[in-house]
């Protein structure tokens, strides 16, 4: 990948990434001129990573803070970018995610409440939170998206947190990434996977000892038989959360 910089405001020219994505619009769903227009583009890039936008699709997401990558690893967050295996690429990404690098400012109470806030805002109306974990300097939600593109909302919640957390945090400058991860949920046994990755994703990084444990997750929201009631619903009690 030649002239990489996540932090510029162009993305690098990547023709390795160019020939999936368009191997992947050969083979794979193809948006209508009715679906362009409402934003949604099938198979395309940013210059880092594939994406897939199509309305009515559940997609598994990752997107984490500006400084999660240190820079001096800069070259290892390159070398996963560049292969093609996109599975393997968020396995690495998210082990590394899960060592809790940078100032995690998603650490702080009131930061991870607002962004809990903002994500859960617009729930059953543009689109349906299946699952969402708050992690110190990254998060993965189990979006099942409706007539608003995942691109364009995921920039609402970048766009709104960011301003929000800078104001709590006191800070300025870049607070998220530019780019996300998504992955298309293929079937239900690919849904109850994904689910249980994010609400699992707490207890597995030695934050919590249950999923319920950790408030700032949908696994706390969820009702005695394990659904994920509207977003209007306050959570079961608990009196149990470990604040961090």
């Amino acid at each position: 990948m030649q002239g990489f910089d996540p932090d510029r405001g162009n993305p690098p020219r990547n023709p390795g990434l160019l020939k999936l994505i368009r191997a992947k619009r050969e083979r794979h769903w193809k948006p209508s001129p009715e679906d362009l227009k409402r934003g949604f583009r099938g198979w395309h890039q940013r210059g880092y990573l594939p994406h897939f936008d199509a309305p009515d699709v559940r997609q598994f997401l990752t997107f984490q803070l500006a400084d999660a990558f240190p820079v001096k690893r800069r070259g290892e967050w390159q070398s996963f970018l560049a292969e093609n295996a996109t599975s393997a690429n968020r396995r690495k990404i998210e082990a590394w995610l899960d060592r809790g690098c940078g100032e995690c400012w998603l650490r702080r109470p009131a930061a991870a409440d607002a962004v809990q806030q903002t994500l859960r805002s617009g729930d059953g109306r543009n689109h349906r939170l299946l699952a969402w974990v708050i992690m110190p300097n990254h998060i993965h939600a189990v979006v099942q998206v409706g007539e608003i593109p995942l691109s364009r909302l995921i920039e609402r919640w970048k766009g709104t947190t960011a301003r929000r957390c800078n104001e709590l945090l006191a800070r300025q400058g870049k607070f998220w990434q530019a780019d996300y991860f998504d992955t298309l949920i293929r079937d239900e046994s690919h849904l109850k996977r994904a689910i249980r990755y994010v609400e699992q994703n707490p207890v597995k990084a030695g934050l919590a000892t249950t999923t319920r444990q950790w408030r700032w997750s949908s696994a706390g929201f969820r009702d005695e038989y394990e659904l994920l009631p509207p977003s209007n619903v306050d959570p079961p009690n608990q009196a149990n959360v470990i604040e961090h």
